[in-house]
């Protein structure tokens, strides 16, 4: 077990190593730290050598924020600049926020901006400014349409964070059964995977990680997933500009510029008739409710998340042997 403060530094020095500023060194760590926190190692430091890499290579730019333009009173579109996902999401949802006192509601519509993580990281940032947020975002193609075997489809997430007046709902979900980089480490750690998550390049069911990472996906959900991850990407190509999923590149790999497209909403409550205060009460009602099994009561989204994340500030973060060296050598430059 490592603790996270040990490993978000070795993190932001492995960056800093690759001349990122320091403040989006703190940003880009913070996610992979808050990812390993929340049981998500896929969305984790597993990144992080894919990140340095692409540093190195010149697909990510250590300095980039993103140039930001208002094309309509409540919508900005972004250009990442090839910046790092994660400092390219904070610096838009600050400037989105900026317009909600007159608008009520913005929209921002990011292309050319490096893989953004975790997505529940900038849904609960906009909760915590006691603002609505909605996050969407593309990939590769690495999903089956329903009925079919072919990666036609991006894992294609969404994640929505709500204010309640005590702790904020957070709902961040793939619209494929999971996501690839769950499937990267089950590789990492060479630990087979369900039967149902994915097929390999035949378009078999398969158990082996490595066959499925060449292989496609399962939709969450067969016909119900796979119409919401196109909503998603038919939403994100058209406001965004970005590549469809058969075209897109630089989510998963070392060697393409990422030109998958991402969308953040943000809704200021108090501009409808409702109101939060009410969403806590309601909240813990679910969660008094019967259970079908009386030792696994019902849980609100984000609960499970919020326990992890709890007991790994408490008894340090599990991470490969492996994994933890190669970070301490990116860490020595």
């Amino acid at each position: 077990m490592f603790s996270a403060e040990n490993l978000r530094e070795l993190s932001e020095r492995a960056l800093l190593a690759q001349a990122v500023a320091p403040e989006s060194a703190r940003i880009q760590a913070d996610l992979l730290i808050e990812a390993e926190l929340r049981g998500l190692p896929s969305h984790g430091l597993q990144r992080l050598p894919r990140i340095v890499e692409r540093l190195k290579a010149g697909l990510a730019d250590p300095t980039a924020r993103g140039a930001i333009r208002k094309t309509r009173p409540g919508f900005l579109s972004v250009d990442g600049q090839r910046g790092l996902g994660p400092v390219v999401m904070m610096q838009t949802l600050d400037a989105l926020a900026a317009l909600l006192p007159d608008q009520g509601i913005a929209v921002a519509a990011i292309r050319n901006a490096n893989h953004i993580g975790m997505l529940a990281y900038y849904a609960e940032a906009a909760a915590d400014r006691n603002l609505i947020g909605i996050v969407l975002t593309t990939s590769e193609a690495l999903v089956h349409p329903f009925g079919g075997t072919e990666a036609l489809l991006g894992t294609n997430p969404i994640a929505i964070g709500i204010p309640t007046g005590a702790r904020p709902f957070i709902l961040d979900l793939a619209t494929s059964r999971v996501s690839m980089g769950k499937i990267h480490h089950h590789a990492l750690t060479g630990t087979p995977i369900p039967a149902d998550w994915a097929v390999d390049a035949q378009g078999n069911r398969t158990t082996d990680p490595e066959a499925a990472k060449s292989g496609a996906i399962a939709p969450f959900g067969e016909a119900k997933g796979y119409g919401l991850g196109l909503g998603v990407e038919l939403l994100v190509a058209a406001l965004a500009g970005s590549a469809f999923a058969p075209d897109v590149g630089g989510t998963l790999d070392a060697t393409a510029v990422a030109n998958k497209g991402d969308i953040l909403i943000l809704i200021d409550p108090s501009a409808g008739d409702g109101s939060t205060a009410g969403l806590a009460a309601y909240l813990d009602r679910l969660r008094a409710s019967h259970p079908r099994d009386p030792d696994r009561p019902v849980a609100v989204p984000g609960d499970r998340m919020h326990a992890r994340r709890a007991q790994a500030l408490a008894r340090g973060i599990a991470l490969p042997d492996a994994l933890h060296h190669e970070i301490r050598t990116l860490a020595a430059g």
